[in-house]
């Protein structure tokens, strides 16, 4: 992970200071300040019986409110600054910085899911991590949760990934870090929408949930506009609650994905989101109907599904994804009929290299003549082979490239299949990201397309061997899927 990008990638959990000085309402003021000075600490906290954070006090409260103006005997409640604005733990430290910032607080106490007490980030720990660009991007990302301010988020997004890019930092390295934003703006649109039924008198969820996100969200490798691809996992509750219950969640899918909307997430065009009862599913919903998916040979089922097998959880407690993760890696490993139908979907998805190694480009479509669909001619073909393939053994990991290491670790690639997967991989993630950010800042529409002539021969050659590297890849699965040599 590049020096550029590890700020965003870290959560307040890892650069926390933990043991914290922590008190009971009533301690008198005497044993805070001698547990402060004995520990080195500047602050404490006040907590109830159940660990949660009811107020703070500082160093500064030390000496400008407790020594020689109160009584020793004084309960430390008295003189505490409450309430206490917390950070889960697994909240990303960026964010977190932006809110002690704009807070203008130096410590900030984080908290496990629970709501207890896991440590305190310290506002010179966290910035310690960063230089003043860095600020200065952190500034633009974690604009307050609005809908104005979360669209000003994504062309924030933008501009952070063109001037890593500019910096060189490596093109899948940009991807996840757009990956990353991307949920982190899920989740914030997943709070404001049920705050916002809590105001309208919904209430709070009636059972726990997990928020999916599907295909590139889910994969890590988010482009700069990518739709909404979602769903939802349910905590399984009685079949005599199931208008309630479901009328609950229709509500909050509808108002989430018209935000997601708004901020910048297109609606999915295939239907692909919450607001779809397909995509909205009970624990035990989702593994038998992954089970019965198992069990079929459908060609329309195979084609349905495929953008699922790469979800992963933006919200929730994560739970229940995992457990539905380690079903479906289990079932798809032992479903050789299913990955087959599944192939024979993806099998006509071939790169965009025709006789003699030479580069077809687009004849037909007269506004993109000339140029390659790197999405449908590259990285479709490339993530579709290594996840029939990851699937078949039984590897949970959902990243791409992760993939083809786990395949390489089992035999299944060798050493040099790999490299020059992971070659081929980084170099199409590097043409397409370029184009759509120069497509972006000219005021265009993003796409997917780029015109060989546009670049470099050095790019041109590399990008040849990438398609003969997916094609080879191609060749192998229809091989081992199919028994087909030819």
């Amino acid at each position: 992970m590049g020096i550029q990008t590890q700020i965003y990638r870290l959560l307040a959990g890892n650069v926390m200071r933990d043991k914290p000085v922590v008190l009971s309402p009533g301690t008198p003021c005497q044993v805070l300040v001698r547990a402060m000075a004995e520990q080195g600490a500047s602050c404490a906290f006040v907590v109830d019986g159940s660990g949660s954070v009811l107020g703070i006090l500082t160093e500064r409260d030390v000496t400008q409110r407790i020594t020689f103006r109160a009584d020793p005997d004084t309960p430390v409640d008295r003189m505490m600054t409450s309430p206490v604005r917390t950070i889960g733990e697994g909240e990303y430290l960026y964010r977190a910085i932006a809110m002690m910032r704009r807070q203008g607080v130096r410590h900030m106490p984080v908290v496990d899911r629970a709501g207890h007490i896991a440590g305190v980030l310290d506002l010179h720990d966290a910035v310690a991590v960063a230089t003043e660009r860095l600020m200065r991007q952190i500034d633009r990302l974690t604009v307050e949760g609005t809908i104005e301010g979360l669209r000003a988020v994504k062309t924030a997004q933008v501009q952070l990934a063109q001037e890593l890019f500019d910096e060189s930092v490596a093109a899948p390295e940009i991807q996840q870090l757009l990956t990353d934003i991307n949920r982190d703006i899920y989740r914030r649109v997943v709070r404001g929408t049920l705050a916002a039924m809590e105001a309208d008198g919904w209430g709070p969820p009636p059972v726990d949930f997990d928020l999916l996100v599907m295909g590139s969200g889910g994969r890590g490798e988010n482009f700069l506009l990518p739709d909404q691809d979602n769903g939802l996992i349910l905590a399984d509750y009685p079949d005599s609650e199931h208008t309630a219950i479901d009328g609950f969640f229709i509500e909050f899918s509808e108002r989430m994905t018209r935000d997601m909307d708004a901020v910048g997430f297109p609606f999915c065009k295939g239907g692909v989101m919450a607001t779809n009862p397909l995509w909205r599913k009970t624990l035990s919903q989702w593994i038998d109907q992954t089970a019965s998916w198992g069990r079929k040979r459908n060609f329309m089922v195979a084609r349905l599904v495929g953008i699922f097998f790469d979800f992963c959880a933006a919200y929730g407690s994560t739970e229940m994804t995992l457990e539905l993760r380690q079903h479906v890696t289990v079932t798809m490993g032992r479903s050789p009929g299913f990955l087959r139908e599944l192939y024979k979907d993806e099998a006509d998805h071939g790169t965009a290299l025709g006789w003699f190694s030479r580069l077809v480009v687009e004849r037909s479509d007269s506004d993109k003549r000339g140029q390659i669909n790197l999405k449908i001619h590259g990285h479709l073909p490339l993530v579709e082979m290594t996840r029939l393939l990851a699937l078949r053994e039984g590897i949970s990991d959902t990243r791409t490239l992760a993939r083809i290491e786990e395949l390489t670790a089992k035999g299944v690639l060798s050493r040099d299949q790999r490299d020059y997967l992971v070659s081929s991989f980084s170099h199409l993630t590097k043409l397409r990201l370029r184009q759509q950010i120069q497509d972006y800042m000219a005021g265009q529409p993003v796409s997917n397309h780029v015109r060989p002539d546009d670049l470099t021969r050095y790019e041109r050659e590399l990008l040849v061997e990438s398609f003969r590297s997916i094609e080879d890849l191609r060749n192998k699965v229809r091989a081992e899927f199919t028994a087909d040599l030819f």
